[in-house]
């Protein structure tokens, strides 16, 4: 098992999903938490207690705004007095579908915002203070559309795809930072297809309706199109492989966009 006592993570959209499950991997591990997400008091107490009895010797929650700089500025300085980040997580992302010709303007520069730009300025600010450590792990929640497209996501595509090539350059640019022993600076992403979270259960509840309720068979008509396994994947999967990647034994990983996706991408 991968030991993460004595590091801190920073994981955006922590609060559910992905990302909480990524946070249960860190925190099981033995990681000090920064929580990060859209939720209320009670939600926060919750999730922060909730990873502290995973194993987390601490977790606390801090604010930001993903859609201003100098919001995710204040984030990061917060972030850096707690101890700084040794492992950044970008999950935080917002979606909306429309044809190219309808998608609204401020639709673009909010999923853009988020999804990418964010990213960057989480990567800056945390980046140097972890070659100087001679560890850090970057782990940037891309997607299957960053590998591939499909019609009506432009903005999200976009700013997947944007998300693959920043790793690729920062990945570079650390390379030589740390060592085998101190695990090196890495920056990855990871690419998952169908996932069971909580946006995709109505169009899953649907399909199983049509199937006389077996939800199964919705699931395999939803995935049909794209996804040879037709299984989705656990938020707890995807939480197991960064944790991984965390281990100083994944030193020589970096640059690379890994799949998560049952086959969609070799299609």
């Amino acid at each position: 098992m991968t030991d993460l006592r004595g590091k801190t993570a920073l994981v955006t959209g922590s609060v559910q999903g992905i990302g909480l499950a990524i946070a249960e991997a860190l925190a099981g591990a033995g990681a000090r938490i920064a929580v990060h997400g859209l939720a209320g008091d009670a939600q926060i107490h919750e999730v922060c207690d909730h990873l502290q009895a995973l194993g987390s010797p601490q977790a606390e929650f801090f604010d930001g705004d993903l859609r201003h700089p100098d919001r995710i500025a204040e984030l990061m300085e917060a972030v850096a007095a707690w101890g700084g980040a040794d492992i950044l997580v970008n999950n935080a992302g917002i979606q909306h579908t429309a044809p190219l010709a309808e998608m609204p303007r401020d639709k673009w520069e909010a999923i853009l915002a988020i999804n990418l730009s964010a990213a960057f300025h989480t990567m800056q600010a945390a980046m140097p203070g972890m070659a100087e450590r001679g560890y850090g792990r970057v782990i940037n929640i891309a997607s299957v559309h960053g590998l591939v497209a499909s019609k009506d996501k432009a903005p999200y595509v976009a700013a997947k795809f944007g998300l693959v090539g920043l790793s690729r350059v920062a990945a570079l640019e650390y390379a030589t930072a740390g060592s085998k022993t101190s695990g090196g600076v890495t920056v990855n992403c990871l690419c998952p297809g169908w996932t069971e979270t909580a946006i995709i259960e109505p169009q899953i509840e649907a399909r199983a309706k049509a199937h006389g309720g077996d939800r199964d068979a919705g699931v395999a008509e939803l995935l049909a199109e794209k996804q040879p396994s037709l299984r989705t994947s656990d938020p707890s999967e995807i939480g197991a492989l960064a944790l991984w990647l965390c281990a100083p034994v994944a030193h020589n990983i970096t640059g690379v966009s890994i799949p998560v996706d049952g086959g969609w991408t070799a299609q």
